[in-house]
């Protein structure tokens, strides 16, 4: 019995050569240059404390970056200097991650889409680009339908809610319930394995095509995101909600980011968004998983910041990488 819908295998460490040259090329301006202590705050949000960072001004709409299961903000590291450049990048933790608490109410996908809209609301943000990654590309999706004047445009990473839907629910929610208890290990040895290659590939090739090409240091900020309390309910709540019949209610345009060999969620979850989003182009990366924003951070952020830039975005065909 399948537990994830994908049949891409992991690659052996010696496949690393494969990708090409900007697959773990960090992005320029480098977020380790960065004093982030004054950028990152707490704020009292539907009952709850909830960490965002929050950097860059501008005239344009901001850009609002969603992480996704078992992740945290640092996930946006190679991203939101290069936002902040030209306009206002922020992004949170959401409930149950992260250093956020646990939300008062179950988690939902509505639910998580409703404070990452009562977040914009309290920054003043007006409408933004929303950008997430898995469950927070299905969390943006449906920030798009259920708050519409919000969503400015839409940027779906590696999206789920639509395979993940059909997920076998027993099974998966059993290897959950491990994966928290290895993710909180993970967590607590994070500097540890992000030092040594074999551990580094064994923890992360179901995620990341290739670990070894990857900065250590930022492996290290996105692994102590792992083993939250909020995973497990998140993960359920992500494989019963289900919004494709919604899709089409979209209205943004909207950019569709996918690795060719993502394990997690099929490519044809990429072919099938495009398909029901009316406004929608995909672009295909080659050599890559589930975490595109990590592996291919300078070529992600030339596509991000392409399409948040045009005065109206091509939104018809697809491109690959």
């Amino acid at each position: 019995m399948r537990v994830y819908p994908a049949r891409v295998r992991p690659a052996a460490p010696w496949e690393a050569s494969r990708a090409a040259d900007d697959y773990g090329r960090p992005a320029q301006p480098d977020w380790r240059e960065i004093d982030w202590s004054p950028h990152v705050h707490r704020m009292r949000l539907l009952g709850r404390e909830v960490t965002y960072a929050d950097i860059g001004t501008g005239e344009d709409p901001p850009v609002v970056f969603v992480h996704g299961l078992g992740a945290n903000w640092q996930n946006w590291l190679e991203q939101m200097p290069r936002v902040a450049e030209t306009r206002r990048a922020v992004a949170l933790d959401l409930p149950g991650f992260g250093s956020s608490e646990m939300p008062s109410d179950d988690i939902s996908i509505h639910g998580s889409a409703h404070v990452v809209d009562a977040l914009c609301e309290e920054l003043g943000l007006g409408p933004v680009v929303v950008v997430g990654n898995s469950m927070g590309g299905f969390i943006g999706a449906e920030m798009a339908i259920a708050y519409p004047s919000r969503v400015e445009r839409l940027v779906l990473v590696s999206a789920a809610g639509l395979s993940s839907t059909n997920l076998h629910r027993r099974p998966t929610m059993t290897v959950a319930r491990y994966t928290t208890v290895l993710g909180t290990l993970t967590a607590s040895k994070s500097a540890t394995i992000v030092r040594r290659p074999r551990l580094r590939h064994a923890v992360l090739a179901p995620v990341v095509r290739h670990p070894s090409r990857l900065p250590a240091d930022l492996l290290f900020e996105v692994l102590r995101g792992t083993g939250k309390p909020g995973y497990v309910d998140a993960l359920d709540a992500l494989m019963t909600y289900d919004f494709r019949d919604r899709l089409p209610e979209i209205g943004s345009p909207t950019l569709i980011v996918w690795g060719r060999k993502d394990m997690l969620v099929p490519v044809r979850d990429a072919d099938e968004y495009e398909r029901l989003i009316p406004k929608s182009r995909k672009v295909l990366l080659d050599e890559t998983g589930h975490a595109p924003m990590i592996e291919r951070p300078d070529t992600f952020n030339r596509c991000l910041m392409t399409f948040v830039e045009e005065d109206e975005p091509e939104t018809t065909g697809g491109s690959t990488s």
